[in-house]
């Protein structure tokens, strides 16, 4: 899987993307980008804007709540 193109993955794939990779390849977020050569600041700052962070704990980004008010 090639995720060197982050930016241009389809917002409603990249999540499912990273995490497949996270849960079959990889240790963790920064075992992912470091197998695939990856700015880990420059992914986190993609998922962010689309609504996702990572969770250490899950290994695998998932959605943010929306804040309230």
């Amino acid at each position: 899987m090639n995720l060197h193109r982050f930016e241009t993955i389809h917002p409603d794939l990249l999540p499912g993307l990273l995490n497949t990779a996270l849960r079959n390849d990889c240790e963790d977020l920064e075992d992912l980008v470091h197998a695939h050569d990856l700015d880990r600041e420059a992914l986190e700052r993609r998922m962010q804007e689309l609504g996702y962070r990572y969770i250490a704990e899950q290994r695998q980004f998932r959605r943010v709540a929306a804040k309230e008010g």
